[in-house]
């Protein structure tokens, strides 16, 4: 968006003229200032240009909401009303923003379509491995000595992308663990690094690809901790709309807290992988839906960061 706006353009503009819509918005976080200002430029000079058609591109800023990268709580944003989850049916395709037939995709899918018609399918398809194509770009981050963005096909292994790109860590200490997709990703311990970069593999794996985030931590991390944060940024993040995830949330911060004490250890870790489940299947969207992902790998990778001890004993 910031370095190569009119390809986000074209891609609209062609999705647009696919399914006949009149008008496109992209919702751009608050916390991204140069991009909302690069793309309402780049969107002023395409329509001088004549280049839109009869298509209409807004640029409109979010408040940062996390919640709001789901798709329903999107729509309520732009509408102009507090980020919250809508209950599906009906889907967007059907009834979306003010009610009318709407396509929600991010900003890769729709930055791929040029590419894919300028120079075919096969082209495309010749990037990645089995149902993941095309590249991805990757935001190597965290204890790491080469950070950036990366723009990679899929299928390069985790090992390839903290090692060889990476570099490992930038304290030199051993990687200990690596947390992929974003802040509610799992964490991947040195033993699952042979794991290709792509949605199948990971997802077997328990993992998710997520936005591409991948972020190291060396041999001082504590994954309870970690864990900890999993549910106190869902606490935080939550809309509020549905009881696992308001709830649950703020309960398995509970449930940590005194893992850490090393209260009644065994069976608060059992109450934590009911609570896991809980938020996993009764969340409405994905954000509670996702909290098990990172809680659950550090507690099955890393069960010594969990054997906490405490005057109540296990």
């Amino acid at each position: 968006m910031e370095g190569d706006p009119f390809l986000l353009i074209e891609g609209m503009a062609i999705a647009a003229f696919a399914i006949g819509a009149d008008k496109g918005w992209i919702y751009v976080r608050s916390e991204y200032p140069r991009a909302a200002e690069v793309m309402t430029r780049s969107i002023a000079t395409a329509a001088a240009a004549g280049l839109l058609g009869e298509v209409e591109l807004e640029v409109r800023l979010g408040a940062g909401s996390y919640v709001c990268g789901e798709e329903t709580a999107l729509m309520e944003s732009l509408e102009g009303r507090r980020g919250q989850v809508r209950p599906k049916p009906p889907l967007p395709a059907h009834a979306g923003l003010f009610n009318r037939p709407t396509i929600i995709n991010n900003v890769l899918t729709l930055a791929a379509v040029p590419f894919i018609l300028a120079e075919g399918p096969d082209a495309y398809r010749d990037f990645g491995i089995g149902r993941s194509r095309g590249t991805m770009p990757i935001q190597l981050a965290g204890n790491v000595r080469n950070g950036g963005l990366f723009e990679a096909p899929f299928g390069l292994t985790l090992g390839d992308l903290v090692d060889d790109i990476g570099g490992g860590t930038l304290s030199g200490r051993p990687v200990k663990a690596v947390q992929v997709g974003g802040p509610l990703g799992a964490y991947f311990p040195r033993s699952l690094f042979d794991t290709p970069f792509d949605y199948e593999a990971f997802t077997a794996r328990g993992g998710l690809i997520g936005h591409g985030g991948v972020v190291v931590f060396d041999d001082s991390v504590d994954l309870l901790d970690q864990a900890r944060f999993a549910m106190a940024f869902c606490a935080h993040e939550s809309c509020g709309k549905c009881t696992p995830c308001r709830i649950g949330s703020v309960r398995g911060v509970e449930v940590l807290d005194r893992i850490a004490r090393g209260e009644r250890s065994a069976a608060n870790l059992a109450l934590l992988r009911d609570l896991c489940d809980t938020l996993k299947l009764g969340s409405l969207c994905e954000l509670g839906g996702f909290v098990p992902y990172p809680v659950l790998s550090a507690l099955d990778h890393f069960p010594e960061d969990f054997a906490r001890t405490g005057s109540t004993g296990g």
